[in-house]
């Protein structure tokens, strides 16, 4: 026996040296691509995508999902266990799983209990390869109970005494938020003084008389459930005794000095001192024997409550608070204890080997204790699970040798310890799978002479196949320091050249079979400027060409681009761009600048600048100034991998001195030809430290600056090649959107030659379905600044990250953006559609939304498409006009407005995301009321008799319903325009025209006249019309006449020259009836000019004697004044032949006199009729005194 103990002892030894040496070796897995064929096609053990928090808290008035959702190859099988033993879902009618899912639903709508669903459920994923086990999901349903009753006595406290009011809030799952509000539903306010602690209840340092109040109200929230409960009000009444003594503080909570409290990592430590005092007392935090820790440090509740976030282990130790006012202090120590549940520090991943190959799977965890690990396979612990030879356990790690296809299988990590556990899935797949290449045959690749080519060789085999690589057909195998293979199977050409033209093949190969494929290359050559443009010194005014004559290989198309200022040409015809120069006419100060000529093709550009000086015409004989002459002589000395120390000797500065240098690089390997600004420094100094980045073929160049402008580039320095380094940076500008709804493109702005500090420049491009515990999938690749990942789920989040590599290494590790796969159309319509018609114009349209998930994209609102039918009123139909609104966002309603009244219409709803809009709702139909219709479409009055008018009229245009019958309103006009009793008649609806008699005689009426449906009456249209004088005396105006008289009247009447033409009127009628009135009490019969004469009376001063007006009230030109020889009879009879524009010009006949208090009398409302109407407008001018009378 002890032969066989000893050589045990010696065994376990050997296997841990062997373990040792195991885990230090590179044990690489085998890489699957992302190829959406290759994927479909590989068998893979279950993986668990979706499930449910550990700690589940439902909702016991909704249905309960638990969720499990797995992937696998093929696909996956579930079952349930509840507390630890089978659940057979097909027993309970109330619990069902989704297809193709393990999700369960459990229906506590129709008539289940949540309660009878409480426990620990497991679901379990398997197929022919394995099986994967979620978490023990524990399901607890909500609870929000009643607080219980209590009778609460009033609080009669002295006014600076402490005050403490409890909550005692019911015992809730998850607990309740606390908060105190009045009866008013207003919040409590809160200070240094009255505060609510972490417990719930509220602490009163000191109280005061205007805390006095009968309404003191705990409130509970329980958010799951949304509800609140409500205490019943504390009252509280504050006496006074005088004087208030002064308190020092003292603690209200915690108790004692000195307390525990125990926290979690990562959690949020709250620790919480109130105290009581008169004056309040203020509270100080400090951490004994250290600080406290800085940006996760916060203080709330007026600094008496200390909050750390994240907290570690590091965080434990005594925290003591301090409360201090003028009369002492008092103080409380919190030893805080941080401890840990298990957490990560190598969660096991997915294995995918060849038959034979070796593998292992670590799981370490800490925690604090220390959890234990345990494994399980396929479920089941594994030290009763099926043996296999190829596996070998050690604590936290696995250890596979020689596997064969049955090994596969997935591993459970367990790590708990008594405050939680991790569980884990990876599984070990075991592949024999035939090479295979993923590359497409005969894929053609340009590259330009003497830079790198890459040929792609992307493939899958298991085990690993070998890569070989032939030029042309037949050719041998290509080995050599001119060629660089890559591990995943690229074959890099560092320097192509011309010769390297030709077809590459591509052989792949394992134990089980032998693939190859063929790739094309083309060399091109390079793209240059064989005569640049130069240097140029203009006068203004002048004109300048500068050159750029290029040569390209014959098969790429060059476009050539001018740059001023690296920015567009102005946009100014004097700039004239052939095909090899460009040509300014008629130089300007402003054409002063950089000229660039850059050339493009699809595989290089290379660029060339001159300066342009434009300058006065040169002075007679003065000293000449000019630009410096260039620097010469530059030497590099230092030369380190990251700097070198260049030098130089300045040129002659022509008059103006140096301001500063220019010094520029040129990158010989990655961009020859290429100039790039490096730094500058001032004119005193010649030499400068340059910084430098790995990989580049250095040469430098200097130009010196002065007021005139640069001087010519010197001559270039000589190179100085670095070595070469890992990458500095990632590519920037990384994007995941999808542009089909089966994939995610993801793309990246390529980093710049020089940037790759090395050669063999390539990409990682990694993803991973954000939200799900997945692993990352990767592909490295080069030359491209895309990638398209295939056959991903329509919109669903990505992490993404792009990392640079070289053949030295990788760059820093990328920050991770968000990206989506691609938009599909919306799902579904819609539903429950709802119109609601708020008036004959005006609907409101409600809809529910439609589920997230069935949107398939970013929600971008929804679209309302309606139109009308037919109009109630006329039957007919019309031609469809379509009227869309979209409502923006997630709403759910929306006003349509613009509808026409009476009128039927449909409408229907669609949502709308990224890619398009969704299916339409069912149409729905809805009618608007009648409103009120149209003023009438036209109203005509004719035939003008004596007392009779005859009126026409038109249906509204839009009757917006049923028609009940017309309203028509008419009133005399007075002289003075004063309207006189309104008449209404109501006529029936299928009436078109009116005769209206018994109307006084040469009378001027308005009219106003409407429609009328049930809803009411509608806008009106108004008239005027006159009836005649007499049938014989005169002609009969015309309507249109007396309308365009109205209008005119209107017009007049607003223009400034017309009221004081009316006023000087006025003025001289007034001074007339004056004169009449003196004439009668004196009772002469004496002409006006012989009583000027002989009184030269002051009142009629103001007739001037030149053209006898009266004063400035006169308008010569419009009115005409009375003749200085003019008489005036006894009988006050103004008669016609004494004068052309007599008071009777004024009147409509031969009426108007002055009656006998001086006062004129007359027919004012018409015109003298000295010619016929002709067209709307009067022959002569209406009556001033008319007019004046419009003004009373």
């Amino acid at each position: 026996m002890q032969p066989k103990i000893m050589m045990k002892k010696k065994s376990i030894s050997a296997s841990k040296a062997s373990l040792v040496l195991f885990l230090c070796q590179m044990i690489s897995a085998l890489d699957v691509p992302l190829d959406s064929k290759l994927l479909e096609e590989l068998s893979q053990p279950p993986t668990i995508t979706q499930q449910s928090p550990k700690d589940y808290i439902v909702d016991p008035r909704e249905n309960i999902v638990i969720q499990c959702e797995a992937k696998g190859k093929p696909p996956p099988s579930f079952s349930w266990t509840r507390n630890g033993t089978h659940f057979d879902i097909d027993k309970d009618t109330q619990v069902t799983m989704k297809p193709n899912s393990g999700t369960l639903v459990i229906n506590i709508m129709n008539g289940g209990k949540a309660e009878a669903y409480e426990g620990v459920y497991q679901c379990t994923a398997r197929n022919e390869r394995g099986a994967a086990i979620s978490n023990n999901i524990v399901i607890r349903p909500s609870r929000s109970p009643l607080w219980t009753k209590e009778k609460l006595e009033p609080n009669q406290v002295r006014e600076g005494d402490s005050l403490v009011l409890h909550c005692r809030p019911p015992v809730g799952l998850p607990p309740p938020i606390i908060f105190w509000m009045d009866n008013a539903f207003q919040r409590l306010p809160q200070s240094e003084r009255v505060s609510q602690g972490l417990n719930g209840d509220l602490y009163f340092s000191n109280v005061q008389p205007e805390d006095t109040r009968e309404d003191y109200i705990c409130y509970a929230r329980f958010n799951h459930t949304q509800t609140i409960q409500q205490k019943q009000p504390i009252s509280v009444k504050v006496f006074s005794t005088k004087p208030v003594m002064e308190r020092q503080p003292v603690l209200l909570t915690p108790t004692g000095s000195t307390s525990t409290k125990v926290e979690l990592r990562g959690n949020v430590l709250l620790l919480e001192c109130i105290a009581a005092g008169l004056p309040t007392p203020v509270i100080r935090w400090i951490k004994e024997g250290g600080e406290l820790p800085a940006n996760r440090t916060f203080f709330e509740n007026f600094k008496k409550t200390l909050k750390i976030i994240d907290v570690s282990e590091a965080d434990s130790g005594n925290y003591k608070c301090i409360a201090r006012n003028i009369l002492g202090s008092a103080h409380h120590v919190i030893s805080v204890t941080v401890k840990a549940a298990p957490y990560w520090i190598t969660a096991p991943r997915n294995l995918v080997l060849s038959p034979g190959e070796d593998g292992t799977l670590i799981c370490r965890a800490n925690g604090n204790p220390k959890p234990n690990i345990s494994w399980l396979a396929n479920g089941v612990p594994i030290a009763i699970a099926p043996e296999d030879p190829s596996r070998k356990v050690d604590g936290d790690t696995i250890i596979f040798s020689h596997v064969q296809e049955r090994s596969s299988a997935v591993y459970q990590c367990n790590a708990s310890n008594e405050y939680g556990y991790l569980l884990a899935n990876a599984f070990v797949n075991v592949l024999a799978e035939p090479p295979r290449i993923l590359t497409p045959p005969n894929k053609l690749y340009q590259v330009i002479a003497d830079s790198p080519a890459l040929l792609d060789c992307a493939y899958f085999g298991s085990p690993k196949p070998e890569i070989e690589w032939f030029k042309g057909v037949k050719g041998s195998i290509l080995r050599g320091n001119e060629y660089i293979f890559h591990d995943n199977g690229t074959l890099e050409i560092p320097v192509a050249q011309k010769d390297s033209t030709g077809t590459y093949t591509c052989v792949a190969r394992n134990e089980l079979g032998k693939i190859q494929n063929e790739v094309q290359l083309e060399v091109k050559d390079p793209t240059m400027i064989i005569k640049q443009p130069e240097y140029k010194v203009i006068q203004r005014y002048g004109q300048v060409s500068f050159e750029c004559i290029i040569k390209h290989d014959s098969t790429l198309l060059p476009t050539v681009i001018w740059l001023k200022d690296n920015d567009e040409l102005p946009d100014d015809e004097r700039f004239l761009v052939g095909k090899d120069n460009l040509t300014i006419m008629n130089v300007t100060d402003k054409d002063d600048g950089t000229y660039t000529c850059i050339v493009n093709t699809t595989l290089d550009s290379v660029s060339a600048s001159a300066v342009l000086t434009v300058v006065a015409a040169p002075p007679t004989p003065a000293i000449i100034y000019a630009r410096p002459n260039p620097p010469f002589d530059l030497e590099l000395t230092g030369q380190l991998e990251r700097s070198v120390e260049l030098s130089w000797i300045p040129g002659d500065e022509n008059n103006s001195p140096i301001t500063n240098f220019v010094i520029e690089y040129e990158d010989g390997l990655h961009e020859p030809g290429v100039w790039h600004y490096q730094t500058e420094v001032p004119g005193t100094q010649t030499t400068v430290q340059l910084k430098l980045s790995p990989y580049v073929s250095y040469s430098f160049r200097v130009i010196a600056v002065n007021e005139i402008g640069r001087s010519q580039p010197s001559e270039p320095s000589e190179q100085y090649l670095t070595k070469s380094a890992n990458p500095d940076e990632n590519p920037s500008n990384v994007q995941g959107i999808g542009s089909e709804p089966d994939n995610l493109v993801i793309t990246w702005e390529s980093l710049k030659g020089f940037q790759s500090n090395g050669p063999g420049l390539q990409y990682k491009v990694s993803w991973r379905q954000k939200d799900v515990d997945d692993e990352w999938t990767s592909v490295i690749v080069a030359n491209v600044s895309k990638y398209i990942v295939s056959g991903t789920p329509t919109f669903v989040p990505y992490e993404i990250k792009v990392q640079a590599l070289n053949d030295l290494g990788y760059a820093p590790e990328p920050s991770e953006v968000i990206g989506h796969s691609g938009e599909d159309l919306p799902m579904v319509a819609p539903g429950n559609v709802q119109v609601h018609v708020i008036n004959s114009t005006l609907a409101k349209v409600h809809w529910d939304p439609v589920p997230l998930k069935t949107v398939r994209g970013h929600l971008q609102g929804y679209k309302v498409y309606y139109w009308k039918v037919q109009s109630l009123s006329r039957r007919s139909r019309r031609h469809v006009e379509k009227k869309i609104l979209t409502f923006r966002g997630n709403k759910t309603f929306g006003m349509l407005p613009g509808l026409e009244p009476y009128s039927s219409y449909k409408l229907n709803v669609r949502v709308v995301n990224g890619k398009g809009e969704g299916p339409a709702s069912p149409d729905k139909v809805f009618k608007t009321p009648e409103g009120v219709p149209s003023s009438p479409s036209f109203l005509k009055i004719t035939n003008p008799t004596l007392d009779s008018l005859t009126l026409e009229w038109g249906s509204p245009t839009r009757p917006n319903g049923v028609l009940t019958s017309y309203i028509l309103k008419f009133q005399p006009i007075n002289n003075t325009h004063e309207l006189g009793p309104l008449v209404e008649i109501r006529i029936p609806a299928n009436e078109s025209s009116l005769i209206l008699k018994n109307l006084n005689y040469s009378t001027r009426y308005k009219f106003y006249f409407n429609a009328q449906t049930s809803v009411g009456s509608g806008s009106q249209i108004t008239e005027e019309a006159v009836t005649v004088m007499d049938e014989a005396g005169i002609l009969r105006p015309a309507v249109g006449a007396g309308k365009a008289m109205a209008s005119r009247q209107v017009d007049i009447a607003t223009q400034g020259w017309f009221i004081g033409l009316m006023c000087a009127v006025a003025l001289l009628i007034l001074i007339l009836l004056i004169v009449c009135f003196i004439r009668r009490n004196k009772g002469g019969k004496y002409p006006v000019k012989e009583k000027e004469d002989a009184h030269a009376d002051p009142e009629i001063q103001p007739m001037k004697e030149d053209d006898g007006t009266f004063g400035e009230y006169s308008d010569a030109e419009d009115h005409k004044p009375l003749k200085k020889g003019s008489r005036t009879p006894s009988d006050r009879t103004v008669k016609k032949e004494d004068s052309d524009d007599s008071l009777v010009d004024y009147g409509e006949g031969v009426n108007g006199q002055f009656n006998e208090d001086g006062s004129f009398i007359g027919q004012y409302s018409g015109k003298k009729e000295k010619e016929p109407a002709e067209g709307n407008e009067s022959s002569e001018a209406p009556s001033p005194v008319n007019a004046m009378n419009s003004f009373v």
